[in-house]
């Protein structure tokens, strides 16, 4: 049994929406988003295939899990999700997390959902979550930053109070860099999923750790994909440079945690195989983070290869944990 723990939705109105995005903001509102849309909204093969795969939560998508053996997907919105002042940001979770609710409803043994929440309005997502956990859903994803701002910001944890009290994981879900980011990128195509999304995401996590959001909510659950954005690699280095930079005093914003970095990332963070379908990788993660860290997703519909689930049929590990990296992993922490 495979669950997917990572797969895209956006309905025919939000991406309405992205189109009026694109056709009123100027060029330097969000060059990342413009990049990012202005490419799927376009008329290539490959964006119009995106664009029919997004929307759809019926026969489609069914005969794609079908087709890679995808027994039941985690389902939750697009990024950058709810990218809009936050009166329109609210109002649009709410009808956007209905919609998907009653959707996934009516299969609810192929699908399961998390819900969208505007950081725009912390205290309404914190309603926002309480709301759609009530309904059924699994927690909540946030498209990494929300107009340039990250959730180490202390107006915005009351969110993480909320998830740690409803016992409901956060989604860090990739977002392309901001505008005070993203320059160096973009010459190159490097601002999305190539690179950008990782650095983006990687350092929005590290900014939760290193402020001590852990410390301050310690059964905070947050998970994030494609590995881990890289960090997993990065431990031994992480730990180091943290314990040098606190004893140096030499930033405001980098005091002392109880714990290493690289144990918050062990203890509170779980990732998925979301765009990595590469053996090594996947590896390297069970064997950095644990066995029960890693979870099977797919990255659908952005990247729809069937086959590649040939490579985590043949890992190298046991039975007994293939079916951690498959479902238990999944269910454990969404309570699927």
């Amino acid at each position: 049994m495979r669950i997917a723990a990572e797969e895209a939705w956006a309905p025919a109105e939000l991406l309405a929406r992205y189109r009026k995005l694109l056709e009123e903001k100027p060029a330097s509102w969000d060059p990342g988003f413009r990049s990012l849309w202005g490419f799927f909204l376009g008329a290539t093969p490959r964006a119009t295939q995106l664009v029919a795969r997004i929307q759809d939560l019926g026969a489609q998508r069914i005969a794609d899990m079908d087709a890679s053996g995808i027994a039941k997907q985690l389902v939750f919105l697009t990024a950058p999700g709810v990218v809009f002042d936050a009166a329109t940001a609210v109002s649009l979770s709410t009808e956007l997390n209905d919609r998907l609710s009653q959707e996934t409803k009516k299969q609810p043994d192929r699908y399961a959902a998390l819900a969208a929440i505007a950081p725009q309005d912390p205290r309404n997502a914190v309603k926002e979550l309480q709301r759609t956990t009530s309904l059924g859903m699994k927690g909540a994803v946030v498209n990494s930053h929300t107009q340039g701002e990250y959730l180490d910001d202390p107006k915005y944890w009351e969110i993480f109070e909320a998830a740690e009290a409803l016992d409901v994981p956060l989604y860090l879900h990739p977002n392309t860099p901001p505008p005070a980011m993203i320059g160096p990128f973009l010459p190159r195509g490097l601002d999305g999923a190539i690179y950008g999304f990782a650095v983006e995401t990687g350092l929005h996590l590290l900014r939760i750790v290193v402020a001590g959001v852990f410390d301050r909510f310690p059964k905070l659950k947050v998970v994030v994909g494609h590995l881990g954005e890289g960090l997993p690699f990065w431990l031994f280095r992480l730990d180091f440079m943290h314990r040098a930079m606190v004893n140096a005093n030499r930033y405001p914003g980098v005091g002392p945690l109880k714990k290493k970095p690289s144990e918050y990332l062990r203890e509170n963070v779980w990732v998925t195989t979301s765009g990595m379908q590469w053996a090594p990788a996947i590896l390297f993660s069970q064997q950095v983070l644990g066995i029960d860290r890693v979870l099977y997703a797919m990255d659908y519909p952005y990247q729809f290869v069937p086959e590649e689930v040939k490579v985590t049929d043949e890992l190298p590990i046991s039975e007994e944990d293939r079916n951690k990296l498959y479902h238990l992993n999944a269910q454990r922490v969404f309570k699927l």
